[in-house]
């Protein structure tokens, strides 16, 4: 289990301060049974919102390494739409920013972040 960072520590311990003394003030318990009860729901309060505080480095973002087959000067520029009615060659497999045309059409759906 990775160390909690300064800010989790911190976030952590005013999160259980503050949360017990708002409880203890507004229930206005005197009893050791209530006064145990908030300190441990502070305590679980505290817990919850150290362990929900962003690790730092811990990025969200998935990057993905295209990986080229044949090295390349330079990426060939990217063409038009050939019209529908012109027959395309299938032996010659076109290029798109580097990558074959089956690499290149696979993440036409994707989006973009």
């Amino acid at each position: 289990m990775p160390r909690p960072t300064a800010a989790q520590l911190v976030y952590g311990s005013a999160t259980v301060f503050l949360s017990t003394l708002a409880m203890l003030l507004l229930s206005q318990t005197e009893t050791g049974i209530g006064v145990a009860v908030i300190a441990l729901a502070g305590l679980g309060l505290g817990l919850l919102v150290a362990m929900t505080v962003p690790m730092p480095g811990a990025s969200r973002v998935v990057r993905r390494h295209v990986v080229r087959t044949e090295p390349s000067a330079a990426p060939a520029p990217l063409r038009a739409p050939e019209p529908a009615g012109r027959p395309r060659a299938a032996a010659a497999p076109h290029r798109l920013s580097g990558l074959t045309a089956g690499a290149g059409e696979a993440r036409l759906g994707e989006h973009s972040h």
